[in-house]
């Protein structure tokens, strides 16, 4: 899993938005601080969809940035948010757990109308990202 940085920009009453230095063009905006992971790792799905792989820069490399400084001297701030590439392939794996644990995963899961699977993989993903 990498790490990207983003510069979360917000005028008075009104929207986040955000902007990625590494990933030109890549933006996202969140009604709200806690909607900032889910409209990032989509903004960034999107972004890589069609562009080449980038490796994220450091956050003291970003800090060095004249447009980086500029941003945070009106005000911005910094978020930097993990992102998992989006891969539909489906791996078969083992997982062992208690089995109270999974008594209650199963049964919340077809609460729900999901499977297992699914289930703990929005789970996964929900506690890494925040989506």
């Amino acid at each position: 899993m990498r790490y990207f940085t983003a510069i979360v920009h917000q005028d008075a009453d009104s929207a986040f938005g955000l902007t990625f230095p590494d990933l030109p063009g890549c933006f996202a905006g969140a009604d709200s601080w806690d909607g900032i992971p889910a409209a990032a790792n989509e903004a960034l799905d999107l972004w890589f969809e069609d562009q080449p792989d980038v490796e994220p820069s450091s956050l003291d490399a970003l800090r060095q940035m004249p447009a980086v400084q500029q941003a945070l001297s009106e005000g911005a701030s910094l978020i930097t948010l993990p992102y998992i590439p989006a891969d539909t392939a489906i791996e078969r794996i083992n997982v062992t757990m208690e089995r109270g644990l999974l008594r209650s995963i199963d049964e919340t899961a077809k609460a729900r109308g999901m499977t297992r699977s699914g289930f703990l993989a929005a789970a996964a993903r929900h506690e890494l990202v925040g989506a």
